[in-house]
């Protein structure tokens, strides 16, 4: 008998953070790895866990993979503390030993995601003018794994009916997407003349999928930002930023809101600051150190509030649509739960994570410990004013409540503990937050150096974004995992794993109260993956970026998204196990496929041009002798 679809059989819904009352990217990757529960004691294992700390030292990250660089600031004797604190606090989480079966709330949208930039290739084509990524992967100073650019990138320009007909094989009910700025506005700026190529893209484009029932939620920005903006203005760092960005929101408005009713001002831009303005890892490229990351921030968020209200004021009444915004943030738990600083660590860990952005936007103000500790931090650094920038009160008011919903990327956890860094370090964002992120190495590695699949964070990340910003209703805008091995792979057992747990603790986070309306899973496609080039790979569909045409083929996890999709939740454990078999049986035969496309590709050249060639050999041959014949019988 199959369980009940009842909340009996859920899980108890825990304690967040002493229920918090005061309101990462690819987030950064792990400091230190914690040793196991089940591995904790004797001493001679924790003495093993730590075995790449005997070194005197650890990594400080800089905000994502390849951003590293050692700073000798903890001991091993500090280590081992920890290690030994921890397996005395640390209990294994109810949500870890648990799955639960039911179905996720009728109209519930399910999708897949993807960025303008990573996708569409045709970099200077049809009008197209230059982003600071452009630029940024041109440079030729090894910004990028292998100096790999995006001028082609998964070729999707030019492969728009392909794609919609994979979207349409996954059964999603929408798919979210970005415009690129420099498409429609080669300089940025709209008084300089508009591209009609590019509005015409991205009509047809909507259109098509709007054929297909599929709903389309558009991101205005997703990092491409036009190259003369930075030229002219220094990017995200000119406040004048909003009003170039409201110009180009409103001719997207006044192009495809007649059809688009999800707007998505911009995607992650926590990331897009710390990377850009902080660390130099990502476009532009600027090490403004403790300064510039929040600077960008701080005009970004006044950017999406004047396009809310730009929204509101103008289109709202004819269009009917919703504005949002989409943040990323990885779930923060304390070490210890009953250490009252690393219960304040983790909380600090959400606020300047999520609550950077989220909290201006519902409650009109950076969160008060983000003001608290940069203030100080400055002031011991001999600043005059904190270096995070301040709202006046017209700006509250005016950017509190600018959101219709709330866009929440996810796609990890880390354990916080407290460390304070000495302001004499210098400023950074990193030493601003005086925490320490650590990972248990028995969670599940999948690949890339910061992504560890830990489910039971995602419920929690969830809840907390329901309890601090007054129940907001939720899309989940990014979520997936990467690819485990740089070889062709299509049997991606580990992304099933990751799909499975990570949407089951969502169902749970729903049935807890959550008001979570979708799930859009990262992405559709392999693709260009920023800084790491095309070494990472997130698509439901594996593409071949050493073909021209670059060929698309279905990996394992289409098949067992479809059945969830289809069946929207977890009907039973007989039918769930099903689809994983069924996944795996249909990869077996794509990889074998795949592997015959060589011998396939010989024999369609050897069809399309040897036997042509022989045939019209054979033809000049008789003619030849024809000729010849008729010679000497005359």
């Amino acid at each position: 008998m199959c369980p009940s679809k009842t909340t009996e059989n859920l899980p108890p819904k825990e304690p967040m953070l002493h229920q918090m009352k005061h309101p990462p990217l690819v987030p950064p990757p792990p400091l230190l790895s914690l040793p196991s529960s089940q591995d904790l004691h004797p001493l001679p294992r924790i003495l093993a866990a730590w075995a790449d700390t005997c070194q005197m030292c650890f990594f400080r990250y800089g905000g994502g993979p390849g951003a590293m660089k050692p700073v000798r600031v903890v001991t091993l004797c500090w280590v081992l503390l920890l290690a030994s604190r921890l397996g005395a606090t640390r209990k294994e989480s109810p949500e870890e030993a648990s799955f639960y079966y039911g179905n996720f709330p009728l109209g519930f949208s399910w999708g897949v995601g993807s960025s303008a930039f990573q996708t569409e290739g045709a970099w200077d084509q049809h009008g197209k003018g230059p982003s600071i990524w452009d630029t940024f992967t041109h440079s030729g100073k090894g910004n990028v794994l292998g100096d790999e650019t995006a001028d082609v990138a998964c070729n999707s320009y030019y492969k728009v009916q392909e794609d919609v007909a994979l979207l349409r094989e996954l059964h999603v009910s929408h798919y979210r997407f970005s415009l690129s700025w420099p498409r429609l506005l080669p300089t940025g700026v709209r008084a300089d003349g508009v591209n009609r190529k590019g509005i015409q893209f991205y009509s047809d484009f909507i259109d098509a999928l709007l054929k297909s029932n599929i709903t389309p939620i558009v991101t205005l920005h997703h990092w491409d930002l036009p190259q003369l903006l930075q030229a002219k203005c220094g990017g995200w760092q000119n406040v004048s930023m909003a009003s170039y960005f409201s110009d180009y929101a409103n001719l997207c408005f006044e192009a495809f809101g007649d059809r688009v009713k999800h707007w998505v001002t911009f995607s992650d831009p926590r990331t897009m600051a710390e990377k850009g303005y902080e660390t130099g890892h990502h476009a532009p490229g600027l090490k403004l150190q403790g300064t510039g990351l929040y600077k960008a921030a701080h005009h970004v968020i006044k950017a999406h509030a004047q396009v809310w209200h730009a929204y509101n004021d103008t289109w709202r009444s004819q269009q009917q649509g919703l504005v949002g915004i989409s943040l990323n943030c990885d779930w923060g738990e304390p070490v210890d739960l009953s250490n009252p600083k690393d219960i304040e660590a983790a909380e600090r860990y959400l606020q300047f994570c999520l609550g950077w952005f989220a909290n201006p936007i519902y409650a009109g103000d950076y969160p008060q410990v983000m003001k608290d500790h940069i203030g100080r931090k400055s002031a011991e650094q001999g600043l005059e004013m904190s270096r995070l920038p301040v709202f006046s009160l017209q700006e509250k008011s005016y950017i509190k409540g600018t959101s219709d919903f709330l866009g929440l990327g996810h796609f990890t956890t880390r354990y916080i503990t407290e460390r304070n860094y000495p302001s004499g370090q210098g400023p950074s964002y990193q030493n601003d937050r005086d925490l320490v992120e650590l990972v248990d190495p028995n969670w599940p590695d999948l690949g890339s150096k910061w992504l560890y699949s830990v489910p039971w964070g995602f419920r929690r990340l969830l809840n907390f974004a329901q309890t601090q910003y007054g129940n907001p209703l939720i899309y989940v805008t990014e979520n997936g995992a990467s690819q485990k091995l740089h070889c062709t792979q299509l049997c991606d057992e580990w992304r099933i794993q990751y799909l499975k747990g990570y949407t089951n603790e969502m169902l749970k986070a729903i049935k807890d109260g959550a008001n979570v309306k979708g799930y859009t899973s990262w992405s559709l496609l392999d693709k260009f993956e920023w800084e790491r080039g095309y070494s990472d790979r997130y698509g439901f569909y594996y593409i071949d970026f050493n073909k021209k045409n670059r060929p698309r083929y279905p990996k394992a996890s289409v098949e067992y998204y479809k059945r969830i999709i289809t069946a929207n939740g977890f009907p039973n454990p007989r039918e769930v196990e099903s689809w994983y078999f069924k996944a795996l049986e249909i990869c077996s035969i794509n990889n074998q496929m795949l592997a015959a496309e060589p011998l396939l590709s010989y024999m369609q050249i050897v069809t399309e041009i040897v036997v042509p060639t022989v045939c019209t050999l054979c033809i000049l041959i008789a003619a030849v002798l024809l000729m010849l014949l008729l010679r000497s019988l005359s």
